[in-house]
């Protein structure tokens, strides 16, 4: 019996180049995911959209949305601040995009303020005002109480060298600290922590130290700021915004499509009860904004979502939000 010789080249090259495609498919199928997903926040340029929607464009910055949180009364021996915040897709640092859980807080009448940043920039120290541009970051920034009177550097504590300060006036005199961080999408919780208590030149002062948790309980210390006085009462209300502004690395930026959604502002690890809760998007002052966002109740947090400019009907211009702590809710 004659053996018949099986020809094995053929199927394997044909099994090569078989496997060469699938391995090629995958790879672009990944490129592709990963376009989209670096591409998520994509939307026509602000121009555009505004002559689509037949409105005109203030100048930057842009508060796209702002919330506001108002208490049963002011807390006594301020402690700590928190709020968390969600974001729901990665934000290049191809836009400038401020998301604010602090929008605006105030202890003594001292006005403060910080959250995470897509490009912060700042002076590297006291000495050179030279602006650097890092990238993704979080920052912490206090005023005077009169808004005139300079805030020193002096004023301001760094949590490492790669950190940025800077000390102006052209929103109001104020100090600022400001640290690179690669944040993602992901929850993050934005805490302000009271620190030591000192006495200098016969004046007391109290250091408030800015921090990032992320959602893995990793802690990442941002810098720390000096304010007047040893015992402190926070305000009857709390603020956050989500923010459009202008760089001189990014003069116009685009509008990011993205969702955040902002906790119930916790003040010395308790959530204070509310009288009210409301959205704002300021259209001529506050800073001015087209109209691309929604503020809408979500159980106890709150959701902004960005996406196209649009008309907004005026009577919606600001709005009751609806919270509901523990399973009741709260009616303003």
């Amino acid at each position: 019996m004659t053996r018949r010789r099986t020809n094995l080249y053929i199927p394997m090259q044909k099994l090569i180049i078989i496997t060469s495609w699938c391995l090629w498919t995958m790879a672009c199928a990944g490129a592709v995911a990963q376009g989209e997903a670096e591409d998520s926040c994509t939307q026509p340029s602000p121009e555009a959209m505004a002559q689509a929607a037949g409105v005109i464009l203030p100048h930057q910055p842009w508060h796209v949305a702002n919330i506001w949180w108002e208490f049963q009364k002011p807390i006594e021996h301020f402690e700590s601040l928190e709020v968390d915040v969600t974001i729901d897709r990665d934000v290049p640092s191809t836009y400038n995009l401020y998301v604010s859980p602090c929008g605006l807080a105030r202890i003594n009448g001292k006005d403060f303020y910080g959250g995470l940043q897509s490009n912060i920039n700042g002076w590297r120290d006291a000495t050179n005002h030279s602006r650097m541009h890092p990238g993704k970051g979080a920052i912490f920034s206090r005023w005077s109480s009169d808004k005139k009177t300079p805030v020193g550097l002096d004023n301001v504590r760094t949590a490492g060298p790669d950190c940025l300060v800077e000390s102006a006036g052209y929103e109001g005199e104020f100090a600022s600290v400001r640290r690179p961080f690669a944040w993602t999408k992901g929850t993050y919780t934005y805490q302000i922590l009271k620190a030591g208590t000192e006495v200098t030149d016969g004046q007391t002062n109290t250091w408030f130290t800015c921090k990032l948790k992320d959602a893995a309980g990793e802690v990442h210390e941002v810098g720390s700021l000096r304010f007047e006085g040893a015992d402190f009462t926070y305000w009857e209300r709390h603020s956050a915004f989500v923010e459009v502004y202008s760089t001189e690395k990014i003069p116009h930026s685009g509008i990011p499509k993205v969702n955040v959604a902002f906790s119930w502002p916790r003040v010395n690890g308790q959530k204070p009860a509310l009288k009210r809760a409301h959205a704002y998007y300021p259209s001529k002052t506050g800073p001015a904004s087209p109209d691309c966002a929604l503020i809408k109740s979500d159980g106890e947090n709150v959701r902004v979502e960005v996406g196209p400019i649009f008309r907004r009907d005026e009577a919606q211009r600001r709005h009751d939000l609806s919270l509901k702590l523990g399973g009741v809710e709260n009616h303003p």
